[in-house]
């Protein structure tokens, strides 16, 4: 359709750019602490206040924000591919949650891990957990496509039982919050560049993004273009894994993102993965940027965490999703 034609080409692109570029300018301008941009310029004690603020805190917390939505809105595009299904990213497929048991594990037997060996442990968990899930949709008959993301938060939810209760017996269920919720109000110079590995990751996805393409027709249709589909399977849930340690172990979990961001891709640019990761990170970078600004705004100079802003948008926008696929499905 013409209108798709016109929203999905480079003006369209172009566009969300310079809105992600507008709402990274107002993240690095709202704040608790008053930073007039004139201060920085104004010379003596106050400038050094100034620029100490923007280049410790407050730019690095944006940096975070973007680098965070765009890796887990183009992980939740590697897993609807290679599962085959619109409704399943890392919070609906027990990955995040398997994450924070792996952080939890590392926590209770080896607290002194630098934080490199609690990610590289919460990928184990993520990837074995994402592993389990993939097993289950084997054994189920899946009758209709809204049975799969039952499964992955059947699955997420028992997980997180058993984690709450570890953490619940070890005294350890603050922690267990801080994991669980994202919140990027603790960011810091120096506390945010796991997230580059994400980032990185991502880009890793772009330049197979053909291959990935293939792979979402299905083993078979893979196999005879000569791609070794377990192979390309086991990387991209591996990247998932990897993407959705790095968030937890920086500043928890954001629900929905990779389940809202490729869908509304989707509609618009079809299933053409080289052509939508570009789309989906920087929309997955807005949208996480945004529901951190009103977090921000709403009590003012309090914040609302960006895990329940996104939660409670995520889930309205994710009935929505459900409605509108079902509609298709017919």
């Amino acid at each position: 359709m013409n209108w798709r034609r016109t929203i999905g080409g480079w003006g369209g692109l172009a566009a969300v750019l310079a809105l992600l570029l507008l709402l990274c300018a107002a993240s690095v301008s709202v704040g608790a602490g008053q930073m007039p941009w004139s201060a920085l310029w104004s010379g003596g004690e106050e400038a050094e206040r100034a620029w100490r603020l923007l280049m410790v805190s407050r730019i690095p917390r944006t940096l975070a924000l973007l680098l965070a939505g765009m890796a887990l809105a183009v992980a939740g595009l590697i897993m609807q591919m290679l599962v085959r299904n619109r409704f399943v990213e890392p919070t609906t497929a027990g990955t995040v949650e398997s994450a924070t048991l792996g952080i939890l594990v590392v926590t209770l037997l080896a607290p002194d891990t630098p934080v490199i060996g609690k990610m590289l442990t919460a990928t184990g968990f993520a990837l074995a957990g994402t592993l389990l899930f993939l097993a289950l949709l084997r054994r189920v008959p899946l009758r209709t496509p809204f049975i799969v993301p039952l499964i992955g938060l059947i699955l997420g939810g028992v997980i997180h039982a058993v984690t709450t209760f570890f953490a619940y017996r070890f005294d350890l269920l603050q922690s267990l919050h801080a994991w669980t919720t994202g919140d990027f109000s603790g960011v810091l110079r120096g506390r945010y560049e796991l997230l580059w590995i994400g980032f990185g990751l991502a880009c890793a996805a772009y330049v197979a993004a053909d291959r990935y393409t293939v792979a979402g027709m299905g083993r078979e249709f893979a196999s005879n273009l000569g791609l070794n589909h377990a192979r390309l399977t086991l990387v991209g849930l591996l990247i998932v894994s990897a993407i959705s340690a790095v968030v937890v172990v920086t500043a928890g979990g954001i629900p929905f993102l990779g389940l809202i961001v490729p869908n509304a891709v989707s509609l618009v640019l079809g299933d053409n993965m080289r052509r939508a990761i570009p789309w989906v990170a920087a929309l997955g970078g807005v949208f996480v940027l945004a529901c951190d600004i009103i977090g921000r705004l709403v009590i003012h100079p309090y914040e609302i965490p960006i895990g329940t802003v996104v939660g409670v948008l995520g889930s309205i926008l994710f009935l929505w999703l459900l409605r509108t696929r079902r509609n298709r499905l017919g």
